[in-house]
This record gives structure tokens, C-alpha cells and sequence, in this order.
């Protein structure tokens, strides 16, 4: 169920700034939005007033309320928003970072966008992954059996060809199915409604957030049908069912007073972080250290709902991320009220009844937030930065980042230069980041980040560190999260002085190196036809490489085939690095590389690959070239580049090139 939520929602998450926009176009520029709403006041019209009567001229063109109609409010809704997750359900279903798929998915979108008369996002999400993943069946029977020079044709025609066929599927069964959902969506809806029921899914969405199914049933639920309701009514009571942060702010305020230990402490900055930065996962682990105090936000969550349908309030689109500055941005002016006392009540009820449950709490175990935080952690599949205010970890002052893996000459050093960079152009030089194998680390690092196999045996080396567990180390969403922690923790910039100036570049650059490549990475040990059709054939191919230069003796290959059993050195955007165990480097004579291109990609573990370089690092010589590759793989123009070397020293050209 999380797996499929979380593909529901990442959907709609990449695009939630659409929405935003949307919503406050419309809140703004519709016959009714603020605008309006402040001219009847400012210049006295009475309530009531036909269009024609008055003339807001620019306000009711845009808005779409003037006697031409047109405006921007619809369109957005039925075209671009859809389009929007189709494409990006297209390009997730294709896999990789190919928009083929993308692209299919859009069309086959678009069929069912026009083929009716409903905001079409349910059908876009049905239709976006049906185009990228039939693309890409497709595209595998005729993989390898075009003839050269043909590529381009074959290409582009089967994408045009099989999106039309799906656009036309979607406008005659996907719209008419999608519109037969909906309004029996709505229908039960507005049963729940009528009868006075809605409240009572809170008994199932509480839990649920808390099982971190929150993002599925917020943007894969009630966000297509909310949105839909919007349209209608103006407003849903549906944006603020999942969203409302009321209940969480009542359970950290009943902990700021009744808890105890570590979970009264952390209860104030968890409060902050929930109400005003809207990241509802922070107080998720006091509920599972607490699991009964579930009952305080389903109490808290049907105040909320009925609170609303009291009051009539809704949204006029989604609340990203669940903040009180979101909530209030996206509220009509008719509904501001009510939405605010459902969050004020929602968190009163909250309070009251966990505070009750605390209270009268026999047991004198004040309970383990570090260990509910790793258990919520594990849930999620992922460190979560913003809950590492709760297991204790320093969370202000970073000046020092490591980059640990097993053994300290590869993934380390070309994630490190990656991060390194990331903190470089945000501003704050003074902070280091560097690399080490985990074998080596001391306690005294400020923040660890490590691959996610290894962060159990990194965090026992530095148990006072913030860790970050990554799993893709060109291209890691983390390394921002690590950024927006770095200006939480410093309120700013780490230093006035401008990033990329002296102090920046002294503080971020690259072990020294030769100038030429020539000495690490020779033209001999390059190959732009790999002939190898797996992850094991490709890491012989690599260390065979570096056995012919001597670098290596002939045993350092069944090192790397170890290291690799331990964890992957696939490093995301195509790239495979694979080297020996930190025990194998007395199998090394000389620093060395290999570099290997794959016409087709090969299969790392479920991941598509192009591009192997062989590591064998007897010192730092090698980093600096290190440094020069990761900052190529974070480059689509270099990587192009690569794709089309002909030649061994067109790669060398390439590496040397970046970053001069």
C-alpha cells in the first residue's frame, strides 16, 4: 500500500507548485476572489452586481468572468494541470531519466482530457504511467535490430504512433470510465456529507498519516477529487481532511506540558516545524512511542471536519506542504473563519485528550523518541531531516560533513564533490566537506551522510552526528535537504562573503592532482564499446582494465566483485564505479581508473547503466579526477558529450574540461 501511494503522490508532488499557482490565480482573479472582494469594499459596489455593471477590466479578462470568457483559471485546470502528472507518471513508468516516456504519457493524457467534461486528473494518472510503460515494452522488442542511422526515425515515429493510438484510447474509454468515477466519487462524498459522516474518516486517515501513507492519501485521493469539488463550488473541504495541522500542534502541546524526558523537550521545535513549516512526519514518532495517543488526533481530526462543514469553509486548492501560512494563503475570503477555527478546535480537542491520556498514563517509562524516530524512519524508507531534532543529533552549528563508504576511495569521493559544490553555491564556505572509508571515522563530524546500506555501521562510529542515508550519490534529493538543514541551523549563509570567492574556493577544492589525466586515467584503459551484457561481466571488463596498466594485481577484481556483493557502487544519472574493499588495497600498486561506455545500457542491480569507471586508489591521486567525473555526471551537456566521444582522448578532453 505505501508502494503504491508513494507512486500515487509522487506524481503530484513534482508538480504542487501548479497547483499553488493555480489556486491562487484563482483565489485572486475569479468573480468572486480577493481582488474583488476588496474593490466592492474599497469602492463601495454592492454585493450582487452583474459583471457588466462594473468593469475590472484586466481582473475579470484573466479571471475569465468578462463577456469574452477565456481567461487562464480554466485552461490551467483542464489542460496543464493533467498534462502535468501525465507526463510525470509517463517518465516515472518509463524509468530513468529518459522523457520518452514523459512525452507518450502527456498524449495519452491529453485523449483523455478532452474526452470529457471533468478536471481529468484521475485519468491522467491511469493514462500518464499506461504511456510510459507501454513505451517502454516497445521500445525493448526492437532494441538493438534498428539499423544505424535509422535511429532517429524509428524513434520518433513509434512514440507519435503509439501516443496516438493511446490519445485515441483515452478520449473514447479512459475520459468517459475517468467521469463515471468521479461523479460517483462525488457522489459518495457528498453521502458523507448529507449524513454527516465526513468526520468520521479521520478515524481511518490519522492512522494512516502516521503509517506514512499521508502523501498517497493527500495528493492521490483527495487532491484529484478535491480539486474537481473546487472547480464546482469554488472550494473543498477535501484540501483540509489530510492537511489540517491542527491535531499535530495539539499533540506537541500536550507533550510541551505533560510529557517527559527527550519528547517534552524536542516538543517545542517540533511544534514550530509542524505548525509553521507544515512538516506534519516531525510528530509522527510520539504517537508510535505512544501508540494510544492515535485516539487525541482522531478526536482532533473529526473536530476539524465538522468543524468545517459547520462552517461551510473549504480550500480553493491544496495546502503543500500542510503549514498554517499554506492553509490561510489557499482559504476564500468566505471561508477564512471557519478554517481557521477548525484548525484552533481541531487542535483544542487534540490537547485536551492527549493530555488526559499522558496524564493518566500508569507506566513511569517515559519512552524511547529516538527509538520511535529510527521505527518512523524505517516506515518511510528514509531519514527524514527534519526529525532529526528528535534523535538527537546536532542539529546547529554544521561546519563539518563526511562523506563515508566502505572503503573510502570511490562513492565517497564523488558524492563528497557533488555535496561540495551544492555548499558551495549556496553560500557557505566554511563549511568542509569531506570523505573517508567508515573504518576510519571519529565522532567529532557534525553531520555523516553514507550510503543506506551503511548508515547503521557509520552512525555507530559517530553516534552524535546528524546521519543522512542516501541511495542514488550523483543526484540525491538529500544533498538540498542538506542545504535547507545547513540554513535552518546558521539562519542564513554561513559567511558574508560571496560563495565561489577565495574562502570558498579554498574551503571546497579538490585534492590536488596532476594536470593531465594521463597519469590516473590513460588513453589505454578507455573503451567506448563495452562488450559486457551485466553488472559481473561489467566489473571484469572495468578491473581487466586496470590489471593491463599494472595498477592493480589480478586479485583486486574479486575484491571489487566483494565490495559490490556489501553495496552497490551504481552512483545514479548512468554511472557505475566499481573498486575493491578498503581490506584489498594492498592489491593496489598505483592509483588508477578504467573507463568503459556501453552503446546499450546494462542492468546494475535494476538500474540502468552506461558508463563504468574502475577504481583502484592508492592514495588521492586519483580524488581530483574523482572530483572532475561527478561534477561531468551532474551535467547533461558533458554526458552528452561522453555519449558521443569517438575516441579515447575525446573522453579525456571531456573530463579535464569540467569545472576549468
Amino acid at each position: 500500500m505505501q508502494q503504491f501511494g508513494t507512486f500515487l503522490s509522487n506524481m503530484v508532488l513534482p508538480n504542487i507548485g501548479a497547483f499553488i499557482a493555480w489556486g491562487l490565480i484563482t483565489a485572486l482573479f475569479i468573480q468572486t476572489g480577493w481582488i474583488t472582494l476588496v474593490g466592492d469594499k474599497i469602492f463601495g459596489y454592492a454585493p450582487g452586481l452583474e459583471p457588466g455593471q462594473y468593469d475590472y477590466g484586466f481582473v475579470s479578462s484573466l479571471g475569465g468572468w468578462d463577456a469574452d470568457g477565456g481567461g487562464i483559471v480554466g485552461p490551467m485546470i483542464t489542460y496543464l494541470l493533467p498534462i502535468l502528472i501525465g507526463y510525470t507518471g509517463g517518465r516515472m513508468a518509463y524509468g530513468g531519466d529518459n522523457a520518452r516516456g514523459g512525452v507518450v504519457g502527456a498524449i495519452a493524457t491529453m485523449g483523455a482530457v478532452t474526452g470529457a467534461d471533468v478536471p481529468m486528473f484521475l485519468g491522467a494518472m491511469i493514462m500518464g504511467p499506461l504511456g510510459g510503460y507501454t513505451m517502454r515494452r516497445l521500445d525493448a522488442l526492437w532494441s538493438h535490430r534498428i539499423r544505424p542511422g535509422f535511429e532517429m526515425l524509428v524513434n520518433n515515429f513509434s512514440a507519435g504512433i503509439w501516443g496516438m493510438i493511446l490519445a485515441i484510447f483515452g478520449f473514447a474509454v479512459a475520459g468517459p470510465f475517468v467521469k463515471g468515477f468521479s461523479n460517483g466519487a462525488e457522489s459518495v462524498v457528498d453521502f458523507l456529507v448529507e449524513h454527516d459522516l465526513l468526520p468520521l474518516t479521520s478515524i481511518f486517515v490519522e492512522p494512516a498519516k502516521v503509517l506514512f501513507l499521508n502523501n498517497a492519501i493527500n495528493h492521490g485521493v483527495f487532491t484529484p477529487l478535491g480539486t474537481s469539488q473546487a472547480v464546482e463550488d469554488g472550494k473543498s473541504i477535501l484540501f483540509l481532511i489530510e492537511a489540517n495541522p491542527g491535531p499535530g500542534l495539539g499533540l506537541l502541546l500536550a507533550f510541551m506540558f505533560f510529557g517527559k524526558g527527550m519528547a517534552k523537550a524536542s516538543a517545542s521545535g517540533a511544534a514550530v516545524i509542524h505548525f509553521l513549516g507544515g512538516i506534519h512526519e516531525i510528530y509522527f514518532p510520539y504517537v508510535l512511542m505512544k501508540p494510544r495517543l492515535i485516539l487525541a488526533l482522531m478526536a482532533g481530526g473529526m473536530t476539524g471536519v465538522a468543524t468545517n462543514l459547520v462552517f461551510d469553509s473549504g480550500l480553493r486548492a491544496p495546502a503543500a506542504p500542510g503549514s498554517i501560512i499554506a492553509v490561510w494563503l489557499q482559504a476564500p475570503a468566505d471561508s477564512l473563519l471557519g478554517v481557521t477555527c477548525s484548525v484552533v478546535f481541531a487542535a483544542g480537542v487534540t490537547f485536551l485528550v492527549a493530555a488526559f491520556l499522558l496524564k493518566t498514563e500508569r507506566s513511569a517509562d517515559e519512552g524511547d523518541l529516538s527509538d520511535a524516530t529510527a521505527s518512523m524512519e524505517s516506515m518511510k524508507g528514509k531519514r527524514s531531516l527534519a526529525s532529526s531534532v528528535l534523535g538527537g543529533g546536532r542539529t546547529s552549528g554544521i561546519s563539518s560533513i563526511v562523506f563515508a563508504c566502505d572503503a573510502g576511495m570511490g562513492s565517497s569521493a564523488m558524492g563528497a564533490s557533488v555535496l561540495r559544490r551544492k555548499i558551495q553555491a549556496a553560500g557557505f564556505p566554511d563549511v568542509t566537506v569531506v570523505n573517508k572509508a567508515i573504518s576510519g571515522l571519529d565522532d567529532v563530524y557534525d553531520l555523516v551522510v553514507s550510503h543506506q546500506d551503511l548508515t547503521e555501521r557509520a552512525r555507530r562510529r559517530t553516534p552524535s552526528a546528524v546521519h543522512v542515508s542516501v541511495d542514488n550519490f550523483m543526484g540525491s534529493p538529500r544533498y538540498d535537504e542538506i542545504v535547507e538543514l545547513l540554513r535552518e541551523s546558521s539562519g542564513g549563509p554561513g559567511s558574508t562573503e560571496a560563495a565561489g570567492g577565495p574562502a570558498a574556493r579554498a574551503a571546497t577544492a579538490a585534492p590536488s592532482a596532476p594536470a593531465a589525466t594521463g597519469g590516473v586515467l590513460s588513453p589505454a584503459s578507455i573503451v567506448l564499446g563495452g562488450t559486457a551484457t551485466g553488472r559481473e561481466a561489467a566489473i571484469d571488463e572495468a578491473g581487466r582494465l586496470l590489471v593491463a596498466t599494472g595498477a592493480v594485481d589480478p586479485g583486486y577484481v574479486e575484491a571489487m566483485h566483494e565490495r559490490e556483493t556489501s553495496v552497490s557502487t551504481h552512483m545514479g544519472n548512468g554511472l557505475a564505479i566499481p573498486h575493491g574493499t578498503n581490506e584489498a588495497k594492498g592489491l593496489i600498486r598505483s592509483s588508477a581508473l578504467s573507463f568503459v561506455r556501453y552503446d546499450e545500457p546494462i542492468d546494475w542491480n535494476g538500474k540502468p547503466t552506461e558508463f563504468v569507471i574502475g577504481i583502484a586508489g592508492a592514495g588521492d591521486d586519483h580524488l581530483a579526477l574523482l572530483s572532475r567525473i561527478a561534477e561531468t555526471f551532474v551535467d547533461a551537456e558533458a554526458v552528452a558529450r561522453l555519449r558521443a566521444a569517438r575516441t579515447a582522448e575525446d573522453v579525456l578532453v571531456v573530463l579535464e574540461g569540467v569545472g576549468v
